[in-house]
């Protein structure tokens, strides 16, 4: 009996004390959380999505989940060889037109009206609170870090998951970033990681700011759900509408399908460009993560011109072989006679296009 006692707690102090570390944030607290409090998305201590929205399909259970990502052994999760990424001198980007460059998963960079803006940096090792383990990034995607950047001047980050918000990113790149733009109660994150309260903008679904002079930018409904440790949903989670005087983009996030992606298309579309999630998807969790075939439909409810796929081919985050998403995404917008574009890792695209449509996995 000692001896069970002994070891339950030494397993509850080893938990703690690994909670401690400063990779997985902090909650909201005074003044920012009475903030949120106010929020119409904030309900019964926690945020909720619009629809009800199960984390796991109702014949799934957390130890088969469980069982099934840790020991999944499909060699195709990953890919068997370097990917053909590009190196691109960010800092001598320039020009009048506006660029976009892709890092794999959800970051990627644009130069726009002459300001540089960065979107969900992540460029640890690993989308994981240590990197001594977790998932690390594909071969080939590494060719990145954050020093390789001029500096920014606005960061946007849709929600607070490790492969969207990471610790060490955050601590090289926030001295040399003007200002950052995130959802609401992200920023206690970023504060207690020594960004300065000066430079943190948190907004609610449907709020817009003049992020820069002549770049407007409205957080947007998205479903799914946050949170770095046990604790879920005390952070929001949204996408974002990037409006500029030429054009427009929609900053997909993560996100489940549902009928806000028509309400965002109806009232700010047309979109030049929408980037949505198109990867780390599983049936057993088909309500926070949008299927390939989703993404499509997504696109099309926001009027998207061109779909550009993202939240994928830099980590191994689900069960799908590494490349199904693209190859999924792809047949089903030729189907539907949806533009899309699939640059490599690194490549930089013109805003209007030509845009790279090259099947390089």
């Amino acid at each position: 009996m000692m001896i069970t006692l002994f070891v339950v707690v030494a397993l509850v102090v080893t938990v703690f004390l690994f909670m401690q570390q400063p990779s997985f944030g902090k909650l909201p607290s005074g003044e920012r959380l009475a903030r949120i409090e106010r929020s119409p998305q904030y309900k019964k201590d926690h945020f909720e999505n619009i629809l009800p929205t199960a984390m796991m399909a109702d014949d799934v259970s957390y130890p088969d989940m469980l069982k099934k990502f840790f020991f999944a052994t499909d060699p195709l999760r990953e890919p068997d060889h370097v990917l053909p990424a590009v190196k691109t001198d960010l800092r001598a980007l320039g020009g009048q037109e506006p660029v976009i460059v892709w890092f794999g998963h959800s970051s990627y960079f644009l130069r726009i009206d002459g300001k540089n803006i960065l979107v969900d940096p992540v460029f640890s090792k690993r989308a994981s609170p240590v990197q001594y383990a977790g998932s690390e990034q594909f071969p080939g995607t590494e060719i990145y870090s954050a020093d390789d950047f001029p500096d920014i001047d606005l960061m946007i980050i849709t929600h607070d998951h490790y492969d969207h918000l990471d610790y060490g990113t955050i601590k090289k790149m926030h001295t040399r970033t003007k200002s950052i733009y995130t959802s609401l109660g992200v920023g206690s994150h970023l504060a207690y990681w020594g960004v300065s309260e000066s430079k943190i903008h948190e907004l609610d679904w449907w709020e817009q700011a003049t992020a820069l002079p002549g770049i407007e930018l409205t957080a947007t409904p998205a479903r799914h759900f946050s949170g770095r440790g046990f604790i879920r949903n005390k952070t929001l989670w949204s996408s974002f509408v990037l409006k500029t005087s030429g054009h427009k983009i929609f900053l997909g996030g993560d996100s489940g399908y549902d009928a806000s992606f028509k309400k965002i298309g109806d009232t700010f579309g047309p979109f030049d460009l929408a980037l949505l999630e198109s990867g780390q998807y599983d049936k057993q969790w088909p309500f926070i993560h949008m299927m390939p075939e989703e993404t499509v439909l997504a696109a099309k409810d926001l009027q998207a011109k061109v779909l550009m796929p993202v939240h994928w081919g830099k980590f191994r985050l689900a069960l799908h072989p590494w490349n199904e998403p693209i190859d999924r995404v792809t047949a089903k917008a030729a189907a539907d006679g949806l533009p899309i574009t699939t640059p490599r890792i690194g490549e930089p695209i013109v805003i209007g296009g030509p845009y790279p449509q090259a099947k390089w996995w």
